[in-house]
């Protein structure tokens, strides 16, 4: 029986009967419309066989209307620590600075009562010179040689070691990038054991099925219990993750090793390796496409809560995005690999979308406040 059931069958038992039939009707209701939406939710994964999956094309399992009802409120009660995992680089640590000025600026919000503590989970072995500006835990990369220059290899290695060794009050995690800005306060997503990830149109697992069957092998179960998601943003118990994290740092390796596998898979390699080990440990989430946008390609912010910042940003003077090609207005992350970005960036031309002209607000923003932004620290 789902918890929210048993708490109300707790309470109709403590209640004696004087409340009577009306009160059973509606745990009945209750009950029945639960069993419902698991059933639909299991269609929509894909394990009532092929002929569902082909009629379920949107992978997205729409939240029960208790559970929606319920989220603000049990949100407030269940804060998550949020966890980015970072190198030294210059690169990453401009991105790093600006992620956390916007989470401190969400979580003193009304409605950020959930954004609990916050570590940057550094794993390139050593301090760098943020440790006394953003909450830092210091990790061993992996062995030399062992990431083959693939550096996000190091992520899944970096949650074990934090994992085990950090001292985590929270009871549930959030797994962020630098290249995160929260655009406004974020509840806590996940529901008991069903953490909440955002999907990605580019993982693809039923497109992959001989690969993916490498790792996640028939007896196991259906490729559709596979989500198509990475491993952020994702909001999870810290008791899963302990028990993901180990799987999903070999199930990574493993993949890099494979030619046919890093081929494939290329940079979302670490992705795929995420949610294969979820699936493997019978894990499977909540997929929220508000979690987040990706400027250039979502132009409006709507109801979302992160703004992702992978993508290059290129427009004409005309605010005609000229992806592919360098425009005569960007911005790109990559433009600033060996430094921050200049402060009081121009904004976009005219006619650039809502989403690109808010991000670069906010990196504005960010570095007019930062100290010592210039120096690149």
């Amino acid at each position: 029986m789902n918890a929210a059931a048993r708490k109300a069958a707790a309470a109709a038992g403590s209640g004696g009967m004087g409340r009577g039939p009306a009160l059973v009707l509606a745990l009945v209701a209750a009950g029945a419309f639960l069993i419902s939406y698991n059933f639909f939710a299991m269609l929509l994964h894909g394990g009532a066989g092929a002929g569902a999956a082909a009629v379920a094309r949107d992978p997205v399992v729409p939240m029960p209307a208790w559970m929606r009802e319920t989220a603000g409120g049990e949100a407030r009660r269940r804060p998550f620590h949020v966890a980015l995992t970072a190198t030294d680089a210059a690169y990453s640590r401009w991105q790093c600075r600006v992620m956390y000025y916007w989470y401190k600026r969400m979580q003193a919000l009304p409605g950020g009562e959930a954004m609990g503590g916050f570590t940057r989970v550094l794993h390139s072995g050593k301090p760098d010179g943020l440790m006394d500006e953003i909450p830092t835990f210091v990790v061993d990369p992996l062995p030399a040689g062992k990431d083959h220059g693939y550096v996000v290899l190091n992520r899944p290695w970096a949650f074990v070691q934090w994992l085990q060794k950090a001292k985590i009050e929270e009871e549930y995690v959030l797994m962020a990038e630098p290249d995160h800005i929260f655009v406004k306060p974020l509840p806590n997503l996940a529901h008991d054991n069903d953490p909440a990830a955002f999907p990605f149109f580019y993982i693809t697992p039923s497109e992959h099925e001989t690969i993916i069957r490498k790792y996640y092998p028939k007896e196991r179960g259906p490729v559709t219990d596979i989500d198509p998601i990475g491993n952020s943003p994702v909001i999870i118990k810290k008791t899963l993750l302990e028990k993901i994290a180990p799987t999903w740092m070999n199930v990574s390796i493993q993949m890099k090793e494979d030619e046919e596998t890093d081929k494939t898979f290329g940079w979302v390699l670490e992705m795929y390796a995420y949610a294969v080990a979820s699936a493997l440990h019978g894990v499977q989430h909540i997929l929220r496409k508000d979690f987040m946008i990706q400027p250039p390609f979502d132009t409006q912010l709507g109801n979302t809560f992160i703004i992702h910042f992978t993508y290059g940003c290129d427009y004409s003077l005309k605010g005609e995005l000229t992806y592919g090609k360098i425009g005569e207005w960007r911005f790109d992350k990559r433009s600033f690999s060996d430094g921050p970005p200049p402060r009081n960036l121009t904004l976009p031309p005219p006619g650039v979308p809502e989403s690109v002209v808010t991000l670069v607000k906010k990196v504005n923003e960010a570095s007019a406040n930062l100290p010592r932004w210039d120096d690149g620290i």
